[in-house]
């Protein structure tokens, strides 16, 4: 069998969690794990709220500002995903008659180079009203010092009408 640890943390005296805590800091103190420092700026975030402040405007250029046409966008619904491009996702999003508007609550940011995630729990709404809420988890990176967008994905489910 098979163990996720080297045997040099397997064999020292320490319960399971203190000998996964060793690897982590052994792995860390070697260099392997990458440096991700959490939230150390609100420059990832910048194309998140434009990219909704576009959306609420019903704005497909400011949208399109905001990300790389050909990333992804993965929308979980009903347990099943939906998956197009992120200029496909711009291409829907046309004037309608109904104010909509994308809130996201405290995000959590990860940043390494250029790379970023950014998680944050959302709320959707029409009307000034609560329609659906979920996660919204975006990729970003970093392009001739600009953050954008190359992937999106959400889940979707009912937050009390």
């Amino acid at each position: 069998m098979r163990h996720a640890l080297p045997r040099f943390i397997r064999t020292l005296p320490a319960s399971r969690p203190q000998r996964m805590l060793l690897a982590g800091l052994a792995l860390a103190a070697a260099g392997v794990a990458p440096a991700i420092a959490a939230a150390p700026s609100a420059a990832p975030l910048a194309p998140v709220h434009a990219f909704f402040d576009g959306m609420a405007r019903y704005d497909q250029a400011a949208m399109r500002a905001q990300v790389l046409p050909e990333g992804t966008a993965t929308l979980m619904r009903h347990g099943k995903p939906v998956q197009l491009t992120l200029g496909a996702f711009v291409d829907h999003v046309k004037p309608g008659k109904e104010r909509i508007e994308e809130r996201i609550g405290t995000p959590k940011v990860l940043v390494d180079d250029d790379l970023a995630v950014v998680w944050a729990p959302y709320t959707f709404l029409l009307e000034g009203k609560p329609h659906h809420c979920g996660t919204d988890v975006f990729n970003l990176v970093r392009v001739d010092g600009q953050w954008r967008i190359a992937a999106i994905a959400d889940n979707s489910r009912d937050c009390g009408k």
